[in-house]
């Protein structure tokens, strides 16, 4: 077997070489040449070739020494030929001693290839994607050892970002040549947030491009590297010991974080490649790259969620090293941006004039994430799988948010075609602007009070334009997720006042804290829970922590002044639950009025009914409140147990099945009983299709997004509420599945705007 020349020279001298090649104004195919030229000397191979991948996906030959030159740019293999194809499925390096005995080898006569037999490829992977192959081959039954594959995976990861970044061949000298994701793409997703948006990609976690490839100072590259490690290595111990945290992530990806931070393969891997001569920065690029490969392809999905945690890493691990761990990111104008999923808060650190839209990889509707982008008015599309891969940054993108797609780099005819739509959009919303002051009465005279979820500094500045009669669901948890620390009693009090002010003596629905679950605080300690959805959240954390619960109570109250107030406590899931909280609320009152602050005018105390136990003891429950708001986001979720934030379960239920209808119906006959005052604040309320079966029911007081109140206004005043409620409690006779067919037909022979 012929003696490693890399293992006398070093990695580093080639790499040196290869620079030395690519500089000076010569041919792009003269520098391949010489490329592959030093690579089989340096590898003691009596050939080198290297493939590059056409747009078509296929693997064509661009330079090679020891093989036939007339097969340059003629050899093409597809997608899985070959064992050149094999290296670009697996991703992953293929060393033979004897390659025409494998079940892959294809033979090419034009490349006279034939007297060769030993091989060894690696990819050329750039982005998690294979752009081309590396290959050395030698006529003997040569045994390439573990070293040798390392030295041609570190040649192949500097010829790829070379490659990919113009340094070895321009853009203008092999067109056609797939670098990066170019082509136009359409992907079919699920609509969480209507409209329509154009603009360009922003990664939410960006990925951080090494500057610099080479150092000539290993020393001190590996000590930025040890240094950025532990530094990485205390904050995922902080955030797991419930020191610091992290919003939205579980206890288990946090762990899975840790595990991977320590681990010595990993650690040792970016080791090895610093002492071959890497930046830090590059190093971690290589480890990235080669991780995407392995993982990109298991058809585990567990080893492919594993893959995202190492992403995560990788990116932690690159904003320890460049200083930017807390650096608040600069969006262009119009950006739109790209994320696997979005924990709630996450979505208020960008700013809003210039986000535009949103793509997400997973998520569901009824996501907090999903919820906080309708508040926003911004177009959101999620369950793109794969989309990260298929993207990069500053790419065209188009949300289309109507049709549950996006497009990725598209074609002027369909940017015309955008444009065209967004003109007729445009139009509407004039139309729902000309409504504003239009009361909303149904045609048979029934009126119904349309009503603002809030929660955020932006919705009190609409709050005058939507036409909407009040806020009938104020969030109350969004000033503590943005927060670094808990919110002080005088900057909960200022918040209150403004939304009353704001809302000059229209309603204004406050709920208490509704912690837990996906809401986590960075600065709250929280026990690992086995279902959070179903574990210690909302009003149960509120009694538990009393002094957390009275301060939002008293700042509540200091906030009135005088005027009329409601609080309404979420997920109460028994009578005594609710009983306890009250009493929290008279305290705090009889607190206020002994130190000679004024008491509200009117104090309004309700429930949101979201726990399917109080279905069967509204009896008790009723004559204790004030008021009651029904949460169909949570209700419908518990009572088809399927988890609304997982993507698996999340379709699984329809709110327009019997079963939810008929829920809904034993709260409405419930509450005209007794007369107590009931509003839907759920998702359902603010969708043109579900709000006329809520009316149907008999429901007159719905809460919804801002941007849902001018459609269902315009439904409102269309509907005929005797006849619909004649034909919706119909379709509950006797139906087995979901009846959102049925209902929308129903609407349409009634000529209602749905």
């Amino acid at each position: 077997m012929p003696p490693s020349g890399l293992a006398t020279r070093g990695s580093r001298g080639l790499l040196r070489q290869i620079r030395e090649a690519m500089a000076g104004e010569v041919p792009a195919q003269a520098k391949l040449d010489a490329v592959v030229r030093i690579i089989a000397f340096s590898m003691v191979a009596e050939v080198c070739s290297i493939y590059l991948r056409r747009a078509g996906g296929e693997m064509e030959l661009f330079a090679t020494e020891g093989l036939a030159r007339e097969a340059v740019h003629v050899t093409r293999l597809k997608t899985g030929e070959g064992l050149v194809g094999e290296i670009v499925r697996q991703g992953r390096p293929v060393a033979l001693s004897d390659a025409p005995s494998h079940p892959a080898f294809s033979y090419r006569p034009e490349t006279g290839e034939d007297p060769f037999h030993s091989f060894l490829g690696v990819p050329l992977l750039r982005g998690g994607r294979t752009i081309g192959v590396l290959v050395v081959q030698n006529k003997t039954e040569r045994a390439y050892s573990d070293e040798e594959v390392e030295d041609l995976q570190i040649v192949a990861m500097v010829l790829a970002e070379l490659v990919g970044a113009g340094g070895l061949i321009g853009k203008s000298d092999f067109q056609g040549v797939e670098i990066a994701p170019d082509r136009p793409e359409r992907m079919k997703g699920a609509k969480f947030a209507d409209g329509i948006a154009y603009g360009v990609a922003v990664l939410h976690e960006p990925p951080v491009v090494p500057e610099e490839m080479f150092s000539d100072d290993a020393l001190a590259e590996d000590a930025r590297l040890k240094t950025a490690i532990e530094a990485l290595q205390a904050q995922l111990n902080r955030m797991l010991d419930g020191q610091h945290g992290l919003v939205g992530a579980s206890y288990e990806v946090l762990d899975t974080y840790r595990m991977f931070a320590h681990d010595r393969g990993w650690n040792r891997s970016l080791e090895e490649a610093v002492k071959a001569g890497f930046t830090a920065e590059a190093a971690v690029e290589k480890v990235r790259s080669e991780h995407r490969a392995r993982l990109g392809q298991a058809r585990d999905p567990y080893l492919r969620e594993r893959l995202h945690d190492l992403e995560d890493l990788n990116d932690r691990l690159l904003r320890h090293l460049a200083g930017n761990v807390h650096v608040a990111r600069q969006l262009p104008d119009n950006a739109i941006l790209i994320a696997r999923n979005l924990g709630p808060a996450d979505l208020l650190e960008y700013d809003r004039a210039k986000l535009k839209g949103m793509l997400l990889e997973e998520g569901s509707p009824a996501s907090h994430a999903a919820i906080v982008a309708r508040a926003l008015d911004i177009p959101c599309v999620g369950r793109l799988a794969g989309l990260r891969d298929k993207i990069n940054e500053g790419d065209p993108v188009i949300v289309d948010a109507e049709t549950g797609e996006a497009f990725l780099r598209p074609r002027a005819d369909v940017v015309k075609a955008l444009n065209t739509r967004l003109e007729v959009r445009a139009q509407r919303k004039a139309v729902f602007a000309g409504l504003r002051d239009t009361p909303a009465f149904t045609k048979d005279g029934h009126k119904v009070t349309l009503l603002m979820n809030a929660g955020l500094a932006v919705d009190l500045d609409i709050l005058g334009e939507t036409g909407a009669e009040g806020i009938g669901l104020f969030r109350t948890e969004f000033q503590f997720m943005v927060a670094e620390e808990m919110p002080r009693l005088e900057a909960q009090t200022a918040l209150y006042q403004r939304v009353l002010d704001v809302a000059d003596g229209m309603p204004v629905t406050f709920r208490t804290l509704d912690l837990g679950g996906d809401k986590l605080l960075p600065y709250m300690e929280l026990e690992r829970e086995e279902n959070p959805a179903l574990g210690w959240r909302a009003v149960r954390m509120g009694l538990d922590r009393p002094a957390l619960l009275r301060l939002q109570l008293r700042a509540l109250i200091w906030a009135a002044k005088g005027r009329p107030l409601r609080i309404m406590f979420p997920l109460v899931a028994s009578v005594d639950e609710f009983r306890a909280a009250r009493a929290f609320v008279d305290a705090e009152l009889a607190w206020a009025q002994r130190r000679g602050r004024p008491a509200p005018s009117r104090l309004d105390v309700g429930a949101m009914i979201e726990a399917p136990s109080l279905l069967w003891h509204l009896d008790a429950l009723l004559p204790m409140t004030d008021f009651v708001s029904v949460g169909t986001n949570d209700l419908m979720q518990y009572l088809f147990a399927a988890d609304r934030g997982n993507p698996r379960v999340a379709d699984r239920y329809d709110p327009l099945s019997p079963p939810a209808l008929r829920a809904l119906k034993q709260i409405q006959d419930a509450c005209a009983e007794t007369g107590t005052p009931v509003s839907v604040c759920g998702e359902m309320a603010g969708r043109p299709l579900e709000a006329f079966a809520l009316v149907a029911l008999g429901f007159d007081r719905l809460s919804m997004p801002p941007t849902g109140i001018g459609p269902v206004k315009q439904m409102v005043l269309s509907v005929d509420r005797e006849a619909a409620r004649r034909g919706v409690l119909a379709l509950l006779k006797g139906a087995a599945g979901s009846v959102r067919n049925e209902i929308e037909t129903l609407a349409r022979k009634l000529y209602v705007a749905v």
